[in-house]
């Protein structure tokens, strides 16, 4: 007897091959749809902000559009980065044919306890990065003046909003579709990652070269944990707390939100930071995975058995069971014995060849068989004449 087969378990970076229809080709054709459905749906979101900029009465810049302030700004740039999330979904959806669940995890969702607790190992991490970046020396820039509680408490309700959706965009979008395209083909997980680390800083800007590596190492890194993970989640922890952290710290000085400054414009002292931040962070989550059981891989979909090529397609089955020989189907009339079968149950009914009818009355002896015992006569009365030339009824043949 044979043992069952068990199912190949994909690590993260292959989900793309979870569907039971996966092609070469959709991976492919997921990413084209990708990029064309983002650029279709930012277009959109930038008419549409326009007309309602317009209509409320905001001022307009050197280009044409409205100046909706340093808030409002900020909240539209973070959300023209998080229409990314359903543009991915929809992808792995209807081109991937798998659930849009596996691009979270392995799980085919997101794990919320083991995202909070990501996200309370970032926050001290990150917090003590971000601390030590004040004590760095200001280069000659002029001193920040502070914005005042108002427009602060504004300005973070708002980030505390819109940041983590924006954070969570840029993972499922690189971590998340970018990983998993390059998994289909590469079964390295490194081969996977290393891409879309590369995209993602060059996503942000060519700054300055320690910029650009800051960024590349952060991706790494991002990739990392979630093929060592089986999700997003702990990518999704460290970009969501670095950017609130980062974004915090803009909003709280007088034009912070409106600088064009972005990670990869970054020096080498906050560079040192923060891929120490990165490390530290990186050996934290480690440390967790050693003492937390998280699903890692899943299992691929096991191949449609063929049935064997002497099996008809349809089998000799009816629906209704017909009546076979001497057994008619039930309800049906009694047919009349066939030739040489006495009727069952029928008077009168002929007996078959040399068989005497099952309880007829005056049925003649079948051949070479003796009918009943005679009857023993009276005294004083004879037999009666025997039948010429029958024999074994007491009669001399000659």
């Amino acid at each position: 007897m044979t043992q069952p087969q068990l199912a190949e378990q994909l690590p993260y970076h292959r989900l793309a091959r979870l569907s039971p229809r996966y092609g070469w080709w959709r991976p492919l054709l997921g990413t084209l749809v990708v990029a064309v459905t983002y650029v279709v749906a930012l277009v959109a979101l930038m008419l549409l902000s326009t007309a309602v900029g317009l209509a409320m009465g905001y001022r307009e810049d050197a280009d044409g559009w409205p100046e909706f302030g340093p808030v409002s700004g900020t909240a539209l740039d973070l959300l023209s980065i998080a229409v990314g999330i359903p543009v991915v979904l929809l992808a792995v959806r209807w081109i991937g044919k798998r659930p849009a669940g596996t691009v979270s995890s392995v799980t085919g969702r997101l794990r919320w306890r083991w995202l909070l607790l990501c996200v309370l190992t970032a926050v001290p991490v990150l917090g003590l990065a971000m601390a030590g970046m004040f004590l760095l020396p200001a280069d000659g820039e002029p001193e920040s003046q502070w914005v005042g509680w108002p427009a602060f408490a504004r300005a973070l309700v708002m980030l505390v909003l819109l940041v983590p959706v924006q954070a969570a965009a840029e993972e499922y979008v690189f971590r998340g579709w970018l990983t998993q395209t390059a998994g289909a083909f590469l079964r390295s997980p490194w081969a996977a990652i290393l891409p879309q680390a590369v995209l993602f800083a060059a996503a942000h800007g060519l700054g300055t070269p320690w910029g650009f590596a800051d960024l590349v190492v952060f991706a790494l890194a991002a990739g990392w944990l979630t093929w060592r993970t089986g999700g997003l989640e702990a990518s999704i922890a460290l970009h969501t707390v670095n950017n609130l952290f980062s974004f915090g710290v803009a909003a709280a000085v007088v034009g912070g939100l409106d600088s064009d400054e972005t990670a990869a414009d970054a020096g080498w002292q906050l560079v040192a930071l923060d891929v120490l931040s990165i490390a530290l962070y990186t050996a934290a989550v480690a440390w967790w995975l050693r003492r937390r059981r998280l699903d890692r891989t899943a299992p691929a979909p096991q191949p449609v058995a063929k049935p064997p090529a002497f099996v008809m397609a349809y089998p000799y089955v009816s629906a209704t069971p017909s009546a076979w020989p001497a057994h008619p189907a039930a309800g049906a009339p009694v047919p009349p014995p066939w030739a040489g079968q006495p009727g069952a149950g029928t008077a009168g009914a002929p007996p078959w060849a040399g068989q005497p009818g099952a309880g007829t009355a005056g049925a003649p002896p079948w051949a070479e068989q003796p009918g009943p015992a005679p009857a023993v006569p009276a005294p004083g009365t004879s037999f009666p004449p025997a039948s010429p030339g029958a024999p074994g009824d007491g009669a001399d043949p000659t």
